[in-house]
């Protein structure tokens, strides 16, 4: 079987575009990873739009793929939509892959674009919980923040503003991994200090300034042990990838030593397992099962990007990808060795609470990063000698895991 490659890959800047289009964006995304592969719009045999917005944000609720596409010269090849929350992206990259397999083209287009800052915030706030089973809304809720129960929030520590439930669910996962672990606030802010500071060197990045470990403790609070420097913004942005087998390659005629293998591609979805069975958290299973298909193991790893929704989201990545043991990621976060220059750099690009979360294309933003350290171009955030790299990005809520994660190695 034909081993697959990403030849071109493209970014916006994630941020606030409240003067630009969807197709504006992602036009500029398309027209990147294009010129980076060396290729044009014709030499595309099949793509898989990611978004989450067109239809509850910008009323386009069918064809949001074709309609965008179609603005930016793309039309006469299948065009797949695709929504898995905020695993659209990923899971876009994934179904690419799977085409190349297949045999059904030689060279497809995975893109995600997103446009969340619009007057009425909480529309936007709305989409994160519609990440979960509606019907059932208030016991999903009840569920969740219930894992958080035993640690009592100290006076002061919730905000008085509107705020996503989803981020008193993240509180509760925090807490949860506090009681069990002995994880704690300071390291939770450790991990969040490191990403704004990696966020400094990313052109591409929503926030590029810097904090120190108190200055996060000392921000505003959300609801407790989480603080607003925390917590990923609303984005807007896209990201392309073009995928090829080493026949498109040749079609094309990419230029082979930028171009970088998928060794691995895994979407799983969530399974009943329960608080005190963690070997069986879904981004565990999805790791060990990529690993295996790549050959290659946690210690193979030379930099990660993980879905970093709120900080303590790279602490319990980190331990599912097997890079720390489980409960020693708030430690080793603390310790600095997620740090550019650690012992395993996470989030080089500034993770989600950084760069942003444009939904439908933040997988591909981080397999953008992935991608640069693998090229040796990411600047003054590059990773030494990097030849193998590890994407995690979750999409939804399922039980007391992520209902769809998917997990990308890819290998210099």
């Amino acid at each position: 079987m034909s081993n697959i490659y990403i030849a071109g890959i493209a970014m916006t800047v994630f941020g606030r575009h409240v003067e630009r289009s969807l197709d504006d964006l992602a036009g500029e995304a398309l027209q990147g990873a294009l010129k980076d592969a060396g290729c044009s719009v014709s030499d595309l045999g099949a793509a898989f739009y990611a978004g989450m917005t067109n239809g509850p944000l910008q009323g386009q609720i069918s064809i949001p793929g074709q309609v965008v596409l179609s603005k930016i010269g793309i039309s006469g090849i299948p065009i797949y939509n695709v929504e898995n929350a905020c695993a659209s992206g990923s899971t876009a990259f994934n179904l690419a892959v799977q085409t190349l397999k297949a045999g059904t083209t030689d060279v497809a287009l995975a893109i995600g674009a997103e446009k969340m800052n619009i007057p009425d915030k909480m529309k936007a706030f709305a989409l994160f919980e519609a990440g979960w089973d509606v019907s059932t809304a208030e016991q999903n809720y009840q569920t969740l923040v219930k894992m958080g129960e035993g640690i009592e929030p100290p006076p002061g520590s919730q905000s008085d503003k509107p705020f996503s439930k989803f981020m008193e669910i993240y509180a509760a996962l925090c807490r949860f991994h506090m009681k069990t672990y002995g994880t704690t606030q300071r390291q939770i802010a450790a991990v969040c200090a490191k990403n704004h500071t990696h966020s400094v060197h990313n052109p591409f990045s929503q926030f590029r300034k810097p904090f120190t470990i108190d200055e996060v403790l000392a921000a505003p609070p959300i609801t407790y042990p989480i603080t607003l420097p925390m917590c990923a913004p609303l984005s807007d942005g896209s990201a392309a990838a073009i995928l090829c087998t080493e026949e498109g390659l040749k079609r094309i005629g990419a230029e082979k030593s930028r171009c970088i293998k998928v060794a691995a591609s895994v979407i799983r979805s969530f399974t009943h397992r329960g608080l005190d069975q963690p070997e069986l958290n879904i981004g565990r299973l999805a790791a060990n099962q990529a690993y295996e298909i790549a050959g290659l193991g946690p210690k193979d790893m030379h930099v990660a990007e993980v879905h970093d929704a709120s900080a303590m989201g790279e602490i319990i990545q980190a331990e599912n990808l097997g890079l720390v043991e489980l409960g020693m990621g708030g430690p080793a976060a603390e310790r600095g060795e997620f740090t550019l220059g650690g012992r395993m750099p996470i989030n080089t690009s500034g993770g989600l609470e950084s760069k942003g979360h444009p939904l439908g294309a933040t997988g591909l933003g981080q397999l953008y990063e992935l991608v640069s350290q693998l090229r040796g171009e990411a600047g003054p955030r590059q990773v030494v000698g990097a030849r193998h790299a590890i994407q995690e990005n979750g999409g939804g809520l399922q039980g007391i895991e992520e209902a769809a994660l998917a997990i990308t190695i890819l290998s210099k």
